[in-house]
């Protein structure tokens, strides 16, 4: 498994060593060690699973004060993954990382707790597995506007799908952690 660092700290990009052959192929999606040496926690409670179809966007979510670690990878299709660093003292505060997430590339993204995070489907489906460090509870869900000008994210669907609590979300300004 590789490991890169982004320009946002805490936020990995892991690529796995894919073994394929006439058969299909094989990989490594989590190993505690190499976890543990890139930084990346060891202990996930929750597993998640979503689908959605092309143009759904998910996010900007977050869970506060109990916040959630995220380790995400799609299984089948594609999105445009995107972390917002939302750490009140980060010097990366309101930044944001995006990266391409597929079924036929296996990479996965880390988002450490503090961060707002979401995708948009770029193929005609996907299935987005995510390994959470804390349980989701519902009394502390919260997200970040999808479109905040602030944020300034560069959505690759200009009209995307969206849930009614993301279209309401509030704006990075008007959170309070």
């Amino acid at each position: 498994m590789h490991v890169e660092d982004t320009p946002l700290a805490g936020l990995k990009v892991l690529t796995p060593k894919v073994f394929g052959d006439d058969r299909g192929f094989f990989m490594e999606t989590f190993n505690r060690e190499t976890a543990a040496k890139a930084g990346i926690p060891t202990e996930f409670v929750q597993d998640n699973h979503s689908y959605s179809q092309y143009g759904v966007l998910r996010g900007l979510h977050y869970q506060y004060p109990t916040w959630q670690g995220k380790l995400v990878r799609v299984v089948e299709g594609g999105i445009f993954d995107v972390a917002v660093d939302i750490r009140r003292d980060s010097p990366t505060y309101g930044q944001w990382f995006g990266v391409h997430l597929s079924g036929e590339n296996k990479r996965q993204i880390y988002a450490p707790e503090g961060f707002a995070h979401g995708f948009c489907v770029t193929g005609d489906d996907a299935h987005v597995l995510y390994k959470c460090t804390a349980l989701y509870t519902p009394d502390e869900d919260a997200g970040v506007l999808w479109n905040d000008p602030d944020i300034g994210i560069q959505w690759p669907v200009a009209e995307p799908i969206l849930s009614d609590k993301d279209r309401n979300a509030l704006r990075l300004t008007d959170i309070r952690l």
